[in-house]
């Protein structure tokens, strides 16, 4: 998944009631109930049917590795799906998102000035209508870069433009080399 996904979904998981379940046992029986069968999480998870049935027995215990993780991920993923809407809702309605990144940032002026592009750490706190462009296009399968794109816009708009206060004539953002990414709602 991508950077940008990633920090969105972990923004969204801090409004968790509940932690997920942490061992393969609850693990398994929890997608088991999700998905409606033993069958279906084995396909998912790409094991045999009677393995999954055999952690949900509590005969087996401790999955391989890869297995924990892919498990782990798609529990994480299906975890408290209310909450994670409300989370959503309330960022893109009232809330807003905060991004805090470092990443080189510049941008380019109409008669030809440009600031050079540097590194910059910025914490911006973006309205709630890039918080629901960002949660539209991640649940559409937007890419990492168009991700970045929303991203850019509402930097430019926040923090260069300050709302319209000056750089009104701002033509395109930077927002490239991201070395820290968090988003908080």
């Amino acid at each position: 998944m991508s950077m940008f996904g990633e920090g969105l979904d972990k923004a969204v998981q801090k409004a968790f009631t509940r932690p997920a379940p942490k061992s393969a046992g609850p693990q398994m029986r929890y997608m088991v109930k999700q998905l409606g069968g033993t069958k279906a999480v084995a396909e998912l998870l790409g094991m045999s049917q009677r393995q999954v049935e055999r952690y949900v027995a509590g005969k087996a215990k401790k999955p391989r590795a890869d297995l924990a993780a892919r498990l782990e991920r798609e529990v994480t993923k299906r975890w408290q799906p209310q909450i994670r809407a409300k989370a959503r809702q309330k960022a893109a309605s009232t809330g807003g998102i905060v991004i805090d990144a470092r990443a080189r940032m510049g941008y380019t002026a109409p008669i030809g000035s440009t600031d050079e592009s540097r590194i910059r750490h910025l914490t911006v706190a973006l309205p709630p209508r890039f918080a629901a462009r960002l949660f539209d296009a991640q649940a559409a399968g937007a890419s990492d870069t168009e991700l970045k794109e929303i991203a850019a816009e509402g930097l430019k708009e926040v923090y260069f433009q300050d709302g319209g206060r000056r750089a009104g004539s701002l033509e395109e953002v930077w927002f490239t080399d991201v070395e820290h990414l968090e988003f908080d709602l």
